[in-house]
C-alpha cells in the first residue's frame, strides 16, 4: 500500500482503526507539515479522554507501574492509550527503550494502545509531538490516555501543563525527598506514589512524604470551596500491591475535577501552553528559513559588536512581521 495523505487517515482514526491511528502518530512525532491540517482536524474531535501524566526520577519503577496500571484500568472495561516518552538514541534519534520491551504483557488487546516516542532533544520530559499524539488517541475513542515522561529534573515538569491528573512516582532509597523539593515535584503532584514498597525503608519514605505534604497544606492559605487532598499511595508492582488503590485515587481526582469545575481551568492551562509552544515552533522554523536572507547579516553585526543579540533578535522579529503573510505555512 502506497503513501496515504494524512487527511485521508482522519476518518479511520476517528473510527478507532489502529492502522490509521499509528500512521497519524508517526506523522505527529515527525512534525510532518503535510499532517498539520489533519492534526488540526483531529484536535476538534478530542477533549473527552482523561489524560494522566506519570512522572518520577529514573529508577523509580514508572514503566512497570504503568503496565500494571493499564492492565487494571483495561479490566474495568475502559480503553487505554499510553504514550511512553523514551530517551533518544544519539545515533538514530529514535527511542532507546521501546513499547514492546516494556509493555509486552499488554500486546494483543485492541483496547490497549502503546506508543513510544523519542525526546529527540526536547526538554521538559516530553517529546515535541506528545500532545498531538494524545489528541489522536483521545479522538480515536480511548477513555484514558497515560503519558509517561522520560524522567523529571529541576526543569522537567512540563507534564503538569499537559495532563489533567499528575502522578509522581518515588522509590525508597533514591533520595527522592530531596529531589522532590529541588524539582518542585511536591507541588505538581495530584497523586503521590511510593513504588517498591516491599523494600525495608519504604515506610520511612511514605512517612516523610506525608509529613512534607501536611506541612505544605498547613502553610497554604485555604481557599474557598472544595480542596483536593493529595494522597500518598504505596505500591509494589511485582506483587500487584496498591495498584487498585492507585486506580481509585486517579478516578477520585477525575471526579473531583469534574465536580469542582477545575477541569475547565486545567484544559485552559493545557491549551495556553500549546498555543505558546506552537508559536515558538513557528518562529524557530521561520528563523531557519531566514538564515541566509537575514540571520547571517545580523550575526555579522553581532560579531562586529555593532548590535547586541537582543537588539538583533528584535530586528529579526520586525523583519518577519513584514514578510510573513497570514496563512503562510510555517
Amino acid at each position: 500500500m502506497g503513501y496515504i495523505p494524512s487527511r485521508d487517515l482522519v476518518g479511520g482514526a476517528l473510527r478507532g482503526e489502529l492502522r490509521a491511528v499509528s500512521r497519524l502518530l508517526t506523522r505527529a512525532e515527525n512534525g510532518s507539515a503535510e499532517a498539520r491540517p489533519a492534526l488540526d482536524e483531529i484536535f476538534q474531535h478530542a477533549g473527552r479522554a482523561h489524560i494522566v501524566g506519570i512522572t518520577g526520577v529514573p529508577g523509580s519503577g514508572k514503566s512497570t507501574l504503568v503496565a500494571k496500571l493499564a492492565a487494571l484500568i483495561r479490566a474495568s472495561g475502559r480503553r487505554i492509550g499510553i504514550v511512553a516518552i523514551d530517551p533518544s538514541s544519539p545515533f538514530s534519534g529514535g527511542s532507546i527503550l521501546g513499547d514492546r520491551i516494556r509493555m509486552g504483557d499488554l500486546a494483543g488487546d485492541p483496547g490497549v494502545y502503546v506508543r513510544s516516542m523519542a525526546t529527540r532533544g526536547a526538554m521538559g520530559g516530553l517529546a515535541s509531538g506528545t500532545l498531538e499524539a494524545v489528541d489522536v488517541l483521545d479522538a480515536a475513542g480511548f477513555d484514558v490516555v497515560i503519558v509517561e515522561t522520560v524522567g523529571v529534573g529541576q526543569d522537567e515538569v512540563d507534564v503538569v501543563r499537559a495532563t489533567h491528573t499528575t502522578v509522581v512516582v518515588s522509590a525508597p532509597g533514591l533520595g527522592d525527598d530531596i529531589q522532590a523539593i529541588k524539582a518542585g515535584i511536591l507541588e505538581i503532584a495530584d497523586v503521590h506514589v511510593v513504588s517498591k514498597c516491599d523494600k525495608p525503608d519504604a515506610n520511612r519514605s511514605i512517612a516523610d512524604l506525608k509529613s512534607m505534604l501536611a506541612l505544605g497544606l498547613s502553610m497554604a492559605a485555604l481557599s474557598e470551596g472544595e480542596r483536593w487532598v493529595v494522597p500518598v499511595v504505596a505500591t509494589a508492582s511485582v506483587r500487584d500491591e496498591g495498584i487498585a488503590d492507585l486506580v481509585a485515587a486517579i478516578d477520585r481526582h477525575r471526579d473531583f475535577l469534574a465536580r469542582s469545575g477545575e477541569i475547565a481551568e486545567r484544559r485552559r492551562r493545557i491549551n495556553e501552553r500549546r498555543l505558546l509552544r506552537a508559536g515558538e515552533e513557528i518562529l524557530r522554523d521561520e528563523f531557519v528559513r531566514q538564515r541566509d536572507a537575514k540571520v547571517l547579516a545580523l550575526l555579522h553585526d553581532i560579531d562586529a559588536r555593532r548590535t547586541s543579540p537582543h537588539s538583533a533578535a528584535r530586528q529579526l522579529l520586525a523583519h518577519l512581521n513584514l514578510h510573513m503573510s497570514e496563512g503562510e505555512p510555517a
